[in-house]
């Protein structure tokens, strides 16, 4: 399946979401960020939503236009973070002193050895939490992303991305059938 045949499964309920669906997988509709990052932040953040036909149609549409170390990435991004939004989303909410000291032992080194640049690792992380709902990795990764010097337009369009692919899915989901 295409991005074009998912847009057309969107349904009337969802056009704003058809249209920004076609909009934020350009440069020009992603300032701040390239084409290889544009399609990473997508792809993580179409497996973050655990939508079949939203991840298929995803993995269709970057084929050919970002490497397997990329899509690997995306696909580690959305499984470290799963498992990181949920403990660290937890500590968050729960703000005990004595559990936050505790060492987190969950292994996590995909996040320092990526294979792909870091920035853009970070970029699919932080869009991925973003879906998942965790405030502390948002905090933590938008803060990585600033000290690389990637600006707010940049970090903004990962989040548009990441907000379009999660409403797509929605939409994917309320019009199946």
């Amino acid at each position: 399946m295409s991005v074009e045949q998912l847009k057309s499964r969107l349904g009337d309920c969802a056009k704003d979401t058809m249209l920004n669906l076609g909009t934020i997988l350009t440069e020009d509709g992603a300032p701040g960020l390239n084409t290889v990052q544009i399609f990473g932040v997508a792809l993580a953040s179409a497996y973050a939503t655990r939508n079949n036909d939203v991840s298929a149609a995803l993995e269709s549409e970057v084929a050919e236009k970002i490497d397997p170390a990329t899509i690997r990435a995306a696909k580690a991004a959305a499984t470290i973070m799963a498992m990181n939004n949920v403990y660290y989303r937890f500590q968050h909410y729960v703000k005990d002193e004595e559990l936050n000291k505790l060492t987190a032992k969950l292994r996590m080194t995909i996040i320092a050895n990526p294979g792909i640049a870091k920035l853009d690792f970070e970029l699919m992380s932080l869009a991925v939490s973003a879906i998942n709902g965790c405030g502390m990795c948002m905090e933590a990764h938008t803060h990585e992303l600033d000290k690389a010097g990637l600006g707010k337009p940049g970090i903004q369009s990962a989040i548009r991305i990441a907000a379009v692919i999660n409403a797509t899915a929605q939409g994917v989901a309320i019009n199946r059938g």
